[in-house]
């Protein structure tokens, strides 16, 4: 029997051959009331289905079962964290009640509106399955009272299903980022929360839901990331009821968002991956969103190879020498020459300069176009490095607008790298910051900027004395959004001290993010395994740096660091100038290898592979397979010593089973780091096998020394 306090539901169905989402729109915010594989969509089977997922009445428990909505609200009965949260002067409307009051439905999308006549409120909720699979959802809230309303909090639910048993999330810290976390998800709640007034490297925004024994490929996931590069929460819970939800959404500081008579708050998007064919495939719907989103046209170009001077020259810019590390890079096969921080104001060092971008006479008395032009040249593109929001006490603008900071007056700065946050939500602050970057790549050959982000917000409060996170993060956005408007041919690189700024809303306004101060190649492994599970690789920038790694002290042999960074956007952080010749020869020939391969590795779906269940953390194994699956670059990399003498059977999935492909190990310069002896036939006299014989039979991985890998090519017959 159907309670009759409770209104009838009002179905509508959003799917695509592999997913559905049915959503219930009789309530004031919509319900999820399923959210996985593809069902059938007829009038008749929604309505069996609603009879199906019918919940009883349970003693102890109020009348009504308040629904799991997008937007959970106190006031419906809910006891799951409220969505919304907010008052008016006084204290007062703080648990608002909405009714429906329109829905607007498309093949694609479903659009509620509704209001709360008492609190003066109006929420309208936005649902879409997009062509990439994603499914996406954001709330916007409106006061349309004529009070203000100081808003806390506003954020997206998402249900999940109760087979789901472990929550997987990505943590980390400055150069060990994108850390795979797994949280039991049986009983209680999980939160993550980031404060930094950036993505951050301690809490990526997205969690994946998945059932037990899920693997790469098998199992169901259920995954969800909230597209912003500010302050946010993602938070999951178990209900006493046995319903399960996250709600991702940003993180308002006190007072932050107060919204006036007439003013709105537009919610992050939330974007959303439903898998059943495990984890890979649910990070293909990420890889997709991302592609789809960017419009650039250097995502559609091949990914050039590029030469980073930091970790060449830090501060100690010589044009002599800058030009000669050009001429070798060139030599070798790099695309790109990008000039990192010191070229500017009085930046010798990282006490000073922040704010002027304006060339230093000092270092470059004829200015950046001998250079620029030297660069050209040789065949290279010319990149530059600026941390637009960011000011140092000892630069011309902070001495002439100390008032232009995110900080608190009254009490005394914190400084990190000797550094201020400007205020770019100040409008004569982000006028004269335009206006310098502007001038810039106006006046000069510029086709790349590396925009980095040095530093976390600590007690920004902006002109206003309210915290400033949230509109300081909307006028980066808006500020990228000019440059790109003014310039529109040169490429954007998202850094924020490494990884601390990798979302995909970056991602609409960036082709490339750092993926980590961190170059040293073993823990980039895992590093850019793990981040894969939110973007595609052809986004992630991965340089071979020197032997010896800055961040850990490690030696690497080329060969090693040369297969991790195929994988990636591909560039160098190396002074090349103290490079032997044979290095700077195997140099040459990786980056050979990539140019061969790149059409393949930046179009292609990127898979994981778990090589052994018995002994997982010594060896990992991945690569990309094309969209075709008539090809194929994998890599198999030892990263310790394992329990076993010879490595397990590499089941290698996702490839065509009727073909034939033809096993080929890749020669990297210093050949196989392992004994020859034991070298698998395969990799001496090149084999052939169907898709079918590789995921069920497997390959046999050659014995690797620690901390070295090999390329391998399949090509179908």
């Amino acid at each position: 029997m159907v309670s009759t306090s409770q209104p009838l539901p009002q179905l509508h169905h959003l799917g695509n051959e592999t997913t559905s989402v049915v959503v219930d729109v009789a309530s004031g915010t919509p319900v999820i009331s399923y959210w996985g594989s593809a069902i059938a969509s007829s009038s008749n089977a929604l309505v069996s289905l609603a009879a199906a997922q019918s919940r009883p009445l349970v003693f102890g428990a109020a009348d009504v079962e308040a629904p799991l909505s997008l937007v959970p609200t106190h006031a419906d009965g809910s006891l799951a964290r409220p969505g919304i949260g907010g008052h008016r002067p006084g204290g007062r409307m703080w648990a608002p009640r909405f009714s429906l009051q329109h829905v607007a439905t498309t093949n694609e999308t479903i659009t509620t509106t509704a209001v709360d006549e008492v609190a003066q409120l109006q929420l309208q909720c936005t649902l879409s399955l997009e062509r990439t699979g994603a499914f996406t959802a954001r709330a916007t809230l409106a006061n349309i009272g004529t009070t203000r309303y100081l808003l806390t909090n506003l954020s997206v639910t998402l249900p999940i299903d109760s087979s789901a048993t472990e929550l997987l999330s990505l943590g980390g810290r400055w150069a060990r980022e994108a850390t795979v976390q797994r949280t039991p998800f049986t009983h209680g709640a999980f939160i993550a929360e980031n404060r930094s007034g950036r993505t951050s490297h301690e809490h990526i925004p997205a969690l994946w839901a998945v059932q037990r024994d899920t693997t790469e490929w098998a199992g169901q996931v259920w995954a969800a990331h909230v597209a912003w590069s500010g302050n946010h929460s993602v938070f999951a819970e178990v209900l006493p009821d046995g319903r399960k939800y996250a709600q991702l959404g940003e993180l308002l500081n006190p007072g932050e968002l107060c919204l006036e008579p007439g003013e709105k708050y537009e919610t992050p998007l939330v974007i959303a991956a439903h898998s059943e064919r495990g984890m890979n495939e649910a990070s293909r719907v990420f890889h997709r969103n991302v592609r789809a989103n960017n419009k650039h046209s250097s995502m559609r170009e091949p990914r050039k190879v590029s030469l980073n001077t930091w970790e060449a020259v830090y501060f100690n810019h010589d044009e002599q020498q800058l030009r000669a590390l050009a001429e070798t890079a060139s030599q070798c096969g790099v695309e790109r020459f990008v000039l990192d921080d010191g070229w500017f104001g009085a930046r010798r060092n990282d006490a000073a300069g922040l704010g002027d971008w304006v060339v230093s006479k000092d270092v470059y008395p004829q200015g950046l176009k001998p250079l620029i032009s030297h660069v050209r040249s040789l065949g290279m593109q010319f990149g530059i490095w600026v941390e637009p929001e960011m000011v140092n006490v000892d630069s011309n603008v902070y001495r002439q607008h100390p008032e232009w900071v995110l900080s608190e007056p009254g009490y005394p700065a914190i400084f990190s790298r000797n550094q201020l946050v400007i205020n770019l939500a100040i409008t004569e602050a982000f006028a004269h910051v335009e206006q310098q970057l502007d001038a810039l790549l106006r006046d000069h050959d510029i086709a790349y900027v590396k925009w980095d982000m040095n530093r976390a917000h600590v007690h920004g409060s902006g002109a206003d004395g309210a915290a400033g996170s949230h509109y300081q993060t909307l006028a980066v956005y808006r500020l990228l959004d000019s440059l790109r408007a003014k310039h529109p041919t040169v490429e954007f690189e998202s850094c924020a001290s490494g990884g601390g700024r990798i979302d995909h809303a970056m991602l609409q306004r960036t082709e490339r993010v750092w993926t980590s101060d961190c170059n040293d190649a073993l823990e980039r492994q895992q590093i850019q395994r793990n981040i894969s599970m939110l973007v595609p690789i052809e986004v992630l920038g991965a340089h071979i740096g020197p032997p010896v790694a800055h961040t850990t002290g490690r030696r690497h042999t080329l060969a090693f660091r040369g297969a991790t960074a195929m994988f990636g956007h591909l560039g160098i952080e190396w002074n090349l100038l103290q490079a032997k010749p044979h290095e700077l020869s195997a140099l040459s020939e990786i980056i050979a290898i990539y140019k061969k391969h790149r059409a393949l590795l930046h179009s292609g779906n990127f898979a994981r592979y778990e090589v052994s269940t018995v002994d997982p953390q010594s060896a990992v194994a991945h690569g990309v397979i094309s969209q075709d699956k008539r090809e194929a670059l994998l890599c198999y990399a030892q990263l310790q010593t394992a329990a076993s003498l010879v490595p397990a059977m590499w089941k290698v999935f996702g490839l065509d089973p009727q073909a034939s492909y033809a096993v080929r190990l890749v020669d990297l310069p210093g050949g196989v780091q392992g004994s020859a002896r034991t070298l698998p036939q395969w990799c001496v006299n090149p084999i052939t096998l169907t898709g079918q014989q590789l995921a069920t039979v497997g390959l046999q991985p050659p014995t690797l020394h620690p901390e070295s890998a090999v390329l391998i090519h399949l090509l179908s017959q």
